[in-house]
């Protein structure tokens, strides 16, 4: 595939491709609360949040950050940022005070959107203490000493709060901003700009930033919905986070590049996703295999209507054959396909074809995507390793991201020389080109969807007064695949309980990284080099906590 082949389009050029071929398609809608927008009208709410946004003062370039569950209004930013050149940075909804403020820092963010909050964090409450001149300083005018960049926060709703502006205010402004100017601002984007941040743990330790631009997921997104055959016909239920990729690239962007109807879900719940696939007949479901398994051995399954499913993603880790065989049986996604990627390619970089058997959707992850290289290396080498031999999974394309941002020698520690993209998973690769993730050669745990890298937990431990080392491995787990396991070598004179540990990190970090399993120990197992074998630390799990659910 040539570049030419590819969409050289921005995302609001998309939008408005859609738009203008299909206007009255059914583009967002809710069953739980009969909220539904035509592409006509989808499109009128876009364009009069981005003429808000300028009317507030956002520039090309800004970012915007989002912290906030799949809300009615989520979207809509996705486009009306991406109409005005700014970069809209997604904010992962389990985020405590901590993981925001080193984001807030790191990005340099100029705007943040935000919720009431989610379960037992209150996001207005973690940004008033964060940002105490919120309350005293005139909206606008926003000058805070720990953030200097940050200059707006926003609401996510019609509520009002000190401080910060609300939707329909937002929303109102757009009466300043004239149609000449608004197209003058559309007219100086570039495909090639970035688009959207990602924050993504690494190995070295806190979270970096991915810069992914317009033509990055645009075309990846593209691909996503052409591989399950997606139409302007398809309806398509995301109950999968919006802050994730899966939610806006393989939800959103798969479906807007082809017209096709989103069906969105403010959180998952098994009974509501089966209400919203009979409700609105769903031709697709997105999920991670815990959802799916969720859905099939919940009480109520029998009694829903799954016969207008056809295809649908499932994604985030392995998927067990006999879930994916019911998938298939009784929940008739019979073309239903398995993606494999990470958020620094846009994400996906293999996926299954519809008409591929169940034993290469359960066995493998599927094959490169139109317009991107993969190759199997050896991870210390970078040798080129025929067909049948595991090694490291690199892919070059239009898929691999700008960097990270403000992380140049992180950046090159990724992308080699020649473009290639080193993933840090191991894998196999047949001689179809059918690729099979078979370990990490990173120490990345992937706890139900969710990537949790050790070094960023191990280094909040080290704040705890008395411990001397700690290392953090996966635990397998038969529910979410890996718990997150915490091995602790204590200081001299100083005596915790594993629940000690835990309690540390509740409320500071986010719970799905919270140490289910906490051990302490004497030492560690090394190799001859002295270094840690993460591996050993998995195997001794096995025996130390043997009553694993």
């Amino acid at each position: 595939m040539t570049d030419q082949e590819l969409k050289q389009a921005t995302l609001g050029q998309l939008l408005d491709q859609a738009i203008a071929a299909y206007p009255d398609n059914d583009a967002v809608v809710y069953a739980d609360r009969d909220f539904r927008l035509t592409y006509r009208e989808f499109g009128d709410v876009v364009d009069r949040l981005a003429k808000g946004l300028m009317a507030l003062g956002v520039e090309k370039g800004e970012k915007v950050a989002v912290w906030a569950t799949n809300v009615p209004y989520w979207v809509a930013l996705q486009f009306a940022t991406a109409k005005i050149g700014a970069i809209l940075l997604t904010v992962n909804t389990n985020y405590k005070s901590a993981e925001l403020d080193y984001l807030l820092r790191q990005s340099e963010t100029e705007n943040i959107f935000i919720i009431d909050g989610l379960r037992d964090t209150d996001y207005v409450q973690t940004l008033y203490e964060l940002v105490p001149e919120l309350k005293t300083q005139e909206r606008g005018y926003l000058k805070s000493k720990t953030f200097p960049h940050l200059k707006r926060v926003c609401f996510l709703g019609p509520e009002k709060h000190r401080g910060m502006y609300a939707i329909p205010e937002i929303m109102a402004l757009h009466v300043m901003v004239d149609d000449a100017a608004y197209q003058e601002r559309q007219a100086c984007l570039d495909p090639h700009d970035v688009v959207n941040m990602q924050y993504t743990s690494g190995t070295t330790g806190f979270p970096k930033g991915v810069m992914l631009t317009h033509y990055n997921i645009g075309n990846n997104g593209y691909w996503i919905g052409e591989n399950q055959n997606f139409t302007q016909a398809d309806r398509i239920c995301i109950p999968v986070p919006l802050f994730h990729c899966f939610g806006c690239v393989l939800g959103v962007l798969a479906a807007v590049t082809h017209a096709a109807t989103m069906v969105f879900l403010e959180s998952f719940d098994p009974v509501d996703v089966m209400a919203s696939v009979e409700e609105e007949r769903c031709t697709a479901l997105y999920g991670v295999p815990t959802m799916f398994i969720a859905v099939l051995q919940h009480k109520l399954f029998k009694k829903f209507d799954f016969s207008t499913l056809r295809t649908g993603i499932m994604a985030g880790s392995p998927c067990p054959i006999e879930v994916m065989r019911q998938v298939i049986d009784i929940m008739n996604m019979h073309e239903i396909t398995i993606c494999y990627g990470l958020t620094e390619a846009s994400p996906v970089i293999t996926q299954t074809r519809a008409d591929d058997d169940i034993r290469l959707r359960v066995e493998s992850v599927g094959r490169a995507m139109p317009g991107i290289e993969v190759k199997i290396v050896n991870p210390d080498t970078h040798e080129l390793l025929p067909a049948g031999q595991q090694g490291e999974v690199c892919c070059r394309g239009y898929n691999v991201m700008k960097g990270y941002y403000n992380m140049p020698e992180a950046t090159s520690e990724a992308i080699d020389a020649d473009g290639w993209l080193h993933s840090g998973d191991l894998g196999v690769m047949d001689e179809n080109g059918y690729l099979a993730i078979t370990g990490r050669h990173k120490d990345m745990i992937i706890r139900g969807g969710e990537n949790i890298y050790p070094r960023e937990i191990e280094e909040f431990l080290y704040r705890l007064e008395g411990i001397a080392d700690v290392q953090v491995a996966g635990v397998p787990s038969p529910k979410y695949g890996e718990e997150v396991g915490a091995f602790v070598l204590l200081k001299e004179g100083h005596a915790y309980e594993p629940e000690d540990i835990k309690d540390f990190c509740r409320g500071q970090i986010s719970h799905y990284k919270i140490p289910k399993y906490v051990a302490f120990v004497e030492d560690y197992p090394m190799t001859a080099s002295g270094k840690i074998q993460k591996y050993k630390l998995r195997e001794m799990a096995e025996a130390l906590f043997p009553d694993r659910i």
